[in-house]
């Protein structure tokens, strides 16, 4: 297969992979010094595979000319589309999304279907119940003084232990779990945006959705109309 494809490429062939077809790819070493994506589920372990390839999971589709690369099943199709596009216009391509009943566009990338979950802290942790009460109050509006002063110890000792346990600073820990907190009621209630927002903690509807946005690549809105 890595031969098959190193010809194509030497000939000029276009090649464009879908979902963790961007791994045989990859071991051609076609990828190399590129940009390229995978199912998000998958992009850590691309990169830790192949570290010459810049792995982006947050896009649907990157397009490097000759050498394209795609997301899920269905970010296929936006490629498929996209390719289209390029060679023969908005207008056959449009034609072609109607026929596949999908729009020409999505907006956002795959960053939107990720579960924005923190990672797991290892058993036995002696962060195990300061995470357990931060999840708990996650509505409340809590600095970093406040957190140290709650596990009783210095903002410095505080900050050094989530980077052993947790790979993250306390704040960013905070932020992801109120992001995925805030999917779920987006996901599982009829509460108001705004309502949501002041219930995950966010003190303003503004920095909530700039907040949500950054994080999943679309507005709360926008998610709650794809998941909801």
């Amino acid at each position: 297969v890595r031969d098959a494809l190193r010809a194509a490429a030497r000939d000029g062939t276009r090649i464009a992979s879908i979902c963790s077809g961007t791994f045989p790819l990859a071991a051609t070493g076609l990828l190399d010094g590129l940009r390229a994506t995978t199912h998000w589920i998958a992009a850590d372990l691309l990169a830790a595979t192949y570290p010459d390839v810049e792995v982006d999971p947050g896009v649907l589709y990157v397009d490097n000319g000759r050498i394209l690369t795609s997301a899920g099943a269905a970010a296929g199709l936006d490629l498929c589309l996209h390719m289209i596009r390029s060679d023969y216009g908005s207008a056959v391509a449009a034609d072609a999304a109607r026929l596949s009943v999908m729009p020409l566009e999505r907006e956002g990338g795959q960053a939107q279907f990720i579960l924005h979950d923190n990672a797991p802290t290892p058993q036995g942790s002696t962060l195990e119940p300061l995470l357990a009460w931060l999840q708990d109050n996650l509505a409340t509006d809590l600095t970093l003084s406040d957190i140290a002063a709650h596990a009783g110890i210095s903002t410095r000792t505080l900050i050094r232990r989530f980077r052993e346990q947790t790979g993250t600073t306390p704040l960013q820990w905070l932020h992801r779990a109120r992001i995925r907190q805030a999917q779920h009621l987006l996901e599982a209630t009829q509460h108001t945006v705004e309502r949501i927002g002041y219930q995950v903690g966010f003190g303003s509807p503004t920095a909530f959705r700039d907040r949500f946005k950054k994080t999943t690549g679309v507005s709360p809105h926008r998610y709650r109309r794809a998941f909801g």
